[in-house]
């Protein structure tokens, strides 16, 4: 992959961080979007965003691995 290319997982993870940042700004006052309060919020989405879905995954491959074994 070149230098610059995202992969489908990265851009659906990417998506999902944008669509978790708006929800969660939405329900901050107006007063109290700060830049640096916006920044958090960002960095907080995606971590959430990249934890549930590396939570999904593992255990979505738990489960096909123990109906792969039966």
């Amino acid at each position: 992959m070149a230098d610059g290319q995202v992969t489908i997982l990265e851009g659906i993870i990417e998506d999902i961080a944008v669509e978790l940042f708006k929800q969660w700004t939405s329900s901050i006052p107006e007063d109290q979007r700060t830049e640096e309060n916006l920044k958090t919020v960002s960095a907080n989405a995606r971590n959430a965003t990249l934890y549930v879905v590396q939570e999904f995954m593992k255990r979505f491959n738990e489960a096909a691995e123990e109906l792969k074994d039966k």
